[in-house]
């Protein structure tokens, strides 16, 4: 095993990590308010038109099973680099999807790019950054992430005006892969950059500490799973209704205003506003987290998550259902920044601090299972009753999550004494 000696210097990682991410991110957050505004047009029914949706979601967690190996057979920066390529095939057909189907086909190569991208990225930062700095620099990814999300839609926005139609937003997030495409393949490699980094030996191969780290976690995943299945079947559900209710936040905000009639540029830009009020708290919940604890953190992001699609649910019909839909938007994005970090917080606390990985797969899966779900449920639910009702069944999903997390969170992740 060799050691980095270099001294760390935060500028290093800004263009091999966090400018493609950005780039990346803005993509992505540009596309997703107008996936079902793009099945509506091609003729989905709404419940359709949330299927559509939820392909994404489903790529993703899909895509997490093969990205492990992937990533430590071509190295970080080729895995983004051929996500970037598969994302640009995927939006490629969405443009010049003549149906719901073959746009839910695009979708799903985006989902699995997406997958392999933020692997890959993660991996990137685990190789080249300091055990001393490497949270930080997590952190840093992190919010710059979410910054994207928040750029995004304004793009769309301003896009839309000016085209008339939705599907061109899918250019966006063309452009931004090519140059995140682009900067990857322009840079010098990493290794000459950062100097010496950790190698780690497995499987009888030198890999850098990043590949070997996303290879160990999805090596024998569902094995890990059952090994851990009591705390995966009681928190872990707790991590699941999380990622349940982050990902009906991305779905059901554009779904509900097709369905109340909001404009395209309109629609675009609620969720950029809402994506810049979780952006500005993803430093805050990690705050909250470290000095009140975990509980501090996730019991108010799920209540608010929770509150906010019950909101929708009962103000579809009314007269004001636009200024309700704002107000809701505003109150998701609240309780989502609150809890910034939450699930990788609580993943790196359980986890076997001598292997940490295997574990730490195996609880990104569970949450990423209920991200997938409840795309699905909203699609369920609104076609054989209604959106407002969908909206109802998460919100109570959420409150139930929230039981979860005071029932089973202190019991295995004790509150931190302060000093």
């Amino acid at each position: 095993m060799s050691t980095a000696e270099q001294p760390f210097r935060w500028g290093s990682i800004a263009l091999p990590a966090l400018l493609p991410t950005l780039l990346f991110s803005i993509g992505e957050g540009a596309i997703i308010p107008i996936i079902p505004i793009a099945a509506d047009n091609l003729g989905a029914t709404l419940a359709i038109a949330g299927l559509v949706a939820a392909v994404l979601t489903l790529g993703e967690l899909f895509g997490n099973i093969p990205s492990g190996w992937l990533i430590a057979r071509v190295g970080e920066r080729p895995a983004m680099i051929g996500a970037a390529g598969l994302s640009v095939v995927g939006l490629v057909i969405c443009v010049i999807a003549p149906n719901p189907v073959a746009l839910s086909f695009g979708i799903l190569f985006v989902g699995l790019s997406t997958a392999v991208f933020a692997l890959a990225r993660h991996a990137f930062m685990t190789s080249f950054v300091p055990p001393a700095y490497r949270a930080r620099a997590l952190s840093t990814l992190g919010g710059t992430f979410r910054l994207g999300y928040f750029i995004g839609p304004f793009i769309t926005a301003a896009v839309i005006h000016f085209t008339g139609t939705a599907s061109s937003a899918f250019w966006i997030h063309i452009i931004a892969c090519l140059g995140c495409a682009i900067v990857l393949i322009t840079l010098p490699d990493p290794t000459t950059t950062f100097g010496k980094v950790t190698t780690v030996r497995l499987a009888g191969k030198d890999m850098r500490e990043g590949e070997a780290l996303v290879e160990q976690e999805s090596a024998g995943l569902f094995r890990t799973i059952h090994a851990n299945r009591k705390v995966l079947s009681q928190l872990g559900l707790g991590a699941a209704l999380i990622g349940a209710l982050r990902a009906s936040r991305q779905v059901i905000l554009p779904l509900w205003a097709v369905s109340i009639g909001l404009a395209d540029t309109n629609t675009a830009i609620i969720i950029g506003i809402a994506g810049a009020v979780d952006f500005a708290l993803f430093y805050t919940g990690g705050q909250i987290m470290d000095r009140y604890g975990r509980l501090a953190s996730a019991l108010p992001s799920m209540v608010g998550l929770g509150i906010g699609h019950l909101v929708l649910a009962f103000t579809h019909d009314l007269s004001a259902n636009a200024a309700w839909f704002i107000g809701a938007a505003m109150l998701l994005s609240v309780a989502n920044g609150l809890g910034s970090g939450i699930l990788m917080t609580i993943g790196a606390d359980l986890a076997d601090k001598s292997n940490p990985a295997p574990f730490l797969g195996a609880w990104r899966f569970t949450g990423n299972s209920g991200g997938a779900i409840a795309p699905l449920l909203i699609a369920g639910v609104t076609a054989v009753a209604s959106i407002a009702v969908a909206a109802g069944v998460i919100g109570v999903l959420g409150l139930l999550g929230a039981g979860v997390l005071v029932r089973y969170l202190p019991r295995y992740i004790p509150r931190p004494r302060r000093e």
